[in-house]
């Protein structure tokens, strides 16, 4: 068990607000725009999907600094703040003079930081008179999430969760039925969507995009139901940032500064969340950290994607988003990291990747299982294979490091545990899991699908 430090703020340090980097970027994202006639939508347009003031965050260009409302900050008390800690045991398997922090976001009863978006969108919801909200989710821990915040807020709540997901982790979906809400494999016959996708390829076993798709549909077919999204959008890593802002605020209790803060990355919202409040101090007073976003090896958009006007969703319902893609038609391989199987970046970490404020790396799964043991073993915490990536990257950087002999600060978000992820592991000691590589031929054919703008 490792000699750990945490760095842990009293209930009265919580932040009270959260931090909109789009006020401070010196090139703001291109707009979200209509599919049929490729003009700029408004706060206006996304308000029958998403709930009004979800869609006001969303393209708020202007405001830095946007309160948090009191209801969501005192449920936010129930579990924050989460720790910051010094990963010595790590660092000295390592044998890296590199000082290795983590943010423990698996430390709040959901198990990620999922709820903190959760929290906040079924509270709006709530206010305007929502009585049903609907979803997607990878490997279920956004689909928890939003159950739990959806029985908070006395929101009826229904979760399409991607199949191979659904078969890798069954006890996600039991979470999700325990909190009240009705969960649904993807793609499945229960929408026109997935009848559509069953249709053209019986066998498939479903990713956010096509999960996106049948949720969006019941959405706005549903009376007085709004959509809810764990990930991508601007306002879901606006309500992330509370992680950063902790962390920011816990960096100076323990007297340092990260030189590299690294997130897994699938859509964003744990990698902005932690990563936007410090890069604002790169904007704003020329510091000069390094931010890293770890994706799959399997699902690279970051590191191999194209820039383009894209779908959010498989079946073309949502907006076209200015994104980093492999189109929205990929069909991404069955690792057990489900919540980054997803084609495409957020409009802002796609527009800060255009400005070099960040780069993406991309992870083979067995590297991530190995990472993920080797934190299990020297900081007593079984990480969920998403945050593994996050791990592999930051070993990387602290071998690095050995070479130089640089002591750099590193910071990483431990977005989630791994408690319900155990199949994954018994597979890989087993010698059971495999690395899966894109080819360069099926990302050219599925960025075809993409529609020109």
């Amino acid at each position: 068990m490792s000699k750990q430090k945490k760095f842990i703020l009293q209930e009265n340090e919580i932040p009270t607000q959260w931090y909109n980097i789009l006020a401070d970027m010196p090139n703001k994202p291109l707009p979200p725009i209509h599919p049929g006639t490729h003009q700029p939508l408004g706060w206006e347009d996304l308000a029958h999907i998403f709930p009004t003031e979800c869609c006001k965050q969303e393209l708020d260009t202007e405001h830095a600094w946007i309160d948090i409302p009191e209801e969501v900050l005192e449920k936010y008390k129930y579990y924050r703040a989460t720790p910051l800690v010094r990963a010595y045991a790590l660092e000295k398997a390592i044998g890296t003079p590199a000082h290795i922090y983590f943010k423990n976001e698996s430390t709040n009863p959901l198990g990620s930081h999922k709820i903190n978006s959760a929290l906040a969108q079924c509270y709006y919801a709530k206010q305007e008179g929502t009585t049903n909200v609907t979803t997607e989710t990878g490997a279920g821990q956004w689909g928890a999430a939003l159950s739990y915040a959806a029985s908070v807020f006395g929101l009826e709540a229904a979760v399409y969760q991607v199949k191979i997901s659904m078969l890798q982790k069954p006890y996600r979906s039991s979470i999700m039925r325990t909190f009240g809400a009705a969960v649904t494999g993807s793609p499945s016959m229960s929408t026109r969507a997935g009848k559509d996708i069953i249709t053209k390829n019986p066998n498939h076993m479903g990713s956010l995009g096509t999960a996106i798709s049948e949720a969006v549909e019941l959405a706005t077919t549903t009376p007085n139901c709004k959509y809810t999204l764990g990930s991508v959008l601007n306002h879901v890593a606006l309500h992330q940032s509370i992680i950063g802002l902790e962390a920011e605020k816990q960096m100076a209790m323990a007297g340092e500064y990260p030189d590299t803060v690294i997130a897994c990355f699938g859509g964003g919202s744990n990698f902005g969340g932690i990563a936007f409040p410090f890069m604002r101090h790169n904007i704003l007073d020329g510091k000069k950290t390094e931010f890293i976003a770890a994706e799959p090896e399997s699902c690279p958009k970051l590191t191999r994607g194209k820039f383009e006007y894209d779908f959010g969703d498989e079946a073309g319902y949502t907006p076209l988003l200015p994104m980093f893609t492999i189109g929205h038609n990929f069909k991404p391989a069955n690792i057990h990291a489900g919540g980054l199987r997803y084609h495409g970046a957020g409009m802002i970490v796609s527009q800060l990747i255009k400005d070099n404020m960040m780069h993406g790396v991309d992870i083979p799964q067995l590297e991530t299982f190995e990472a993920g043991i080797l934190f299990a073993r020297t900081e007593g915490i079984i990480p969920a294979p998403e945050s593994s990536h996050a791990i592999a990257a930051t070993i990387r950087e602290a071998k690095k490091c050995i070479e130089t002999g640089e002591e750099k600060v590193i910071l990483f978000n431990l977005s989630g545990h791994g408690l319900i992820d155990m199949t994954a592991y018994d597979q890989y000691i087993n010698g059971d899991l495999m690395n899966y590589q894109v080819s360069d031929e099926e990302i050219a054919k599925n960025l075809k699908d993409v529609p020109q703008v």
